[in-house]
């Protein structure tokens, strides 16, 4: 096999920017089927975006024996039933984030990639961009000190109130939805899992949250910040501060820096501006997730990582009063 033959669950406005534009500059991909629950609208995707076969289910495209991978980039609360049905089918697995609903839920698709040896790799496509190793890169040289601080922050409006990041029942709220990058680079910056010292949540309906504010400490010391919001008078924010005692990085948008970012590094000798250079991050993804299944390269974001940031979400919910997410997943 010199090439993933991808089919994608859903048509879903995120396909395009995230898996067909890059498809067609990254050789080891190849997009070949849709599914969507409305089979008018998935022709129409399959039509505007040039893939070749289109499927009535759900079902049926992740039985179809000509393809290799799935994307999957359903609700958050459909997550885990369908990549455990992916790879139960034989299939790989492009999961979009947040993992699961849960960690429990994590947990069993974890164990499905484990018994089937199949590549299940969840889509925290900032990782895979040259900032995110910039980061660690300066982190590791000393050249802020001591690690003592990681604060990360992911905000925007969403005023559609029927939108289905909203909706419970399919795991929905700023934590899950824009705060889960949030956790992901605190942890990442860390290097160390988190426990959370307190957590304040201000809730659109019951049980779901529009802002989530959470306090961290880490077992090496370092204590992290992190704030998500889809509704309230933080318009927008996209920040992460990485502090040392002696100097500190100061980012501008690290989920999506090929698009405009800005990363400030402030040390006793003076402050700088960096440029990170490098193509979009879904590209970098893509790249590594063929990587993963065509030659068995390891992946940044494999099941045990996914596992461990589903633990942040669900304690910080825990914290700030809040039941975690429930999934489909028995």
């Amino acid at each position: 096999m010199d090439r993933v033959r991808i089919g994608v669950l859903g048509a879903a406005r995120i396909v395009p920017g995230a898996l067909t534009k890059p498809a067609k500059t990254v050789d080891e991909a190849e997009v070949v089927a849709v599914a969507a629950r409305d089979p008018e609208r998935a022709r129409a995707f399959a039509t505007k975006h040039g893939i070749a076969r289109v499927h009535d289910s759900y079902d049926a495209l992740v039985a179809d024996p000509d393809i290799d991978a799935v994307y999957n980039p359903l609700p958050n609360g459909l997550h885990g039933e369908w990549t455990v049905k992916a790879l139960d089918a034989g299939k790989h697995v492009l999961c979009e984030k947040p993992f699961t609903a849960n960690a429990a839920e994590a947990e069993v698709v974890a164990a499905a990639a484990a018994r089937t040896g199949l590549v299940v790799m969840e889509a925290f496509h900032w990782r895979y961009h040259p900032l995110a190793a910039r980061v660690l890169d300066i982190v590791d040289s000393g050249e802020i000190g001591e690690l003592r601080r990681v604060e990360a922050a992911m905000a925007f409006p969403l005023f559609k109130s029927s939108d289905i990041r909203w909706q419970l029942d399919l795991a929905g709220g700023a934590l899950m939805d824009a705060g889960c990058y949030a956790v992901h680079q605190v942890r990442t910056f860390a290097r160390s899992e988190p426990e959370v010292v307190g957590a304040k949540a201000k809730q659109k309906s019951p049980g779901v949250d529009r802002v989530m504010d959470a306090e961290l400490r880490f077992a090496n010391g370092v204590t992290g910040h992190v704030f998500a919001s889809m509704w309230s008078s933080t318009i927008l924010a996209l920040k992460a501060n990485v502090i040392g005692d002696t100097g500190r990085i100061d980012i501008f948008n690290a989920t999506q820096p090929s698009l405009f970012h800005r990363f400030k590094v402030t040390t006793p000798s003076g402050k700088r501006r960096e440029k990170i250079a490098g193509n979009a991050t879904y590209w970098y993804q893509l790249k590594a997730f063929c990587a993963a299944v065509l030659r068995g390269e390891p992946t940044l974001t494999p099941p045990p990582e996914s596992i461990a940031n589903m633990r942040a979400i669900d304690a910080i919910y825990t914290a700030a009063g809040m039941a975690p997410r429930t999934g489909r997943l028995a």
